[in-house]
């Protein structure tokens, strides 16, 4: 499949390619390393529901769907209430968060991840302050093997008028003391042109 075909996933797909080029549905209005190296510039991205190779693309950034982690059954049950689907058509601005996480992260064991996760950081609590208006899809790429370039990739949709919420939403999770275990991250801002 080429990097420009339509972005609807076919039923069951959990691996999706990130193409940053010169086409796609979606066109890049700003780029910015948050921490870290930044990627190479792209004036458009396409997001493709399997594995692309990236030979005429500035980047591709990988990851798979997974079930939720550390989230309880009722933070689970509360998200299925209140957060609305990708490709709303009053979405038209998107931003991806490609993350990065430390080695000490990683060295945590799963309790002690979740207590930085929701105990302190309580990333879950603060996004459900912003739903149904913004949309998210979170993205594992460690999963898919130690050569790719980020841990996480975080897609998220909403409308024009919420990139105000959207901007406080990312200031309060970059504020939160998960984030000092982040060490590579990128915010790519896109806005819909097609589809």
């Amino acid at each position: 499949m080429k990097p420009d075909q339509p972005t609807t996933p076919a039923s069951g797909t959990r691996l999706y390619s990130f193409v940053g080029g010169n086409s796609g549905n979606w066109r890049v209005t700003r780029m910015d390393p948050i921490i870290g190296e930044p990627l190479p510039v792209a004036d458009f991205l396409q997001i493709v529901p399997e594995a692309v190779s990236g030979a005429s693309a500035a980047w591709v950034l990988r990851g798979i769907t997974s079930n939720e982690r550390y989230v309880t059954r009722d933070e689970k049950s509360e998200l299925v209430a209140k957060q609305e689907g990708l490709g709303r058509p009053a979405s038209r601005c998107a931003m991806l968060i490609p993350i990065k996480k430390s080695a000490a992260w990683w060295n945590l064991t799963q309790d002690e991840r979740r207590k930085i996760f929701e105990e302190q950081s309580s990333p879950i609590k603060i996004g459900m302050g912003f739903l149904p208006a913004i949309a998210r899809r979170l993205h594992h790429c460690r999963d898919l093997g130690p050569d790719e370039p980020f841990d996480f990739l975080t897609w998220f949709e909403f409308a024009p008028e919420n990139v105000a919420a959207f901007d406080d939403l990312t200031a309060q999770l970059r504020a939160s003391p998960e984030w000092k275990y982040v060490s590579r991250e990128c915010d790519i801002r896109l806005e819909r042109i097609s589809g």
